[in-house]
């Protein structure tokens, strides 16, 4: 069984999202909060996750700092 929490939001953003989800998969407001929660939170980790370069990119840049005498 999931555990559920209670979150608060302003009435006039639930009545918009109400009415973005009428022509939607969506069936409650909170369905469709945790929906963009979970993406935004997904998101932030992919780009914890990416290095700055590729080992092969990194590689590249290694060899033309030595050829430049680094």
């Amino acid at each position: 069984m999931k555990k559920y929490t209670t979150v608060s939001i302003p009435k006039q953003l639930a009545d918009k999202i109400k009415e973005r989800i009428k022509k939607t998969g969506f069936s409650s407001v909170s369905d469709y909060v945790i929906y963009v929660l979970r993406e935004v939170i997904s998101n932030i980790e992919e780009k914890g996750k990416k290095e700055a370069f590729s080992k092969e990119e990194e590689e590249i840049v290694r060899k033309r700092l030595k050829g430049l005498g680094y």
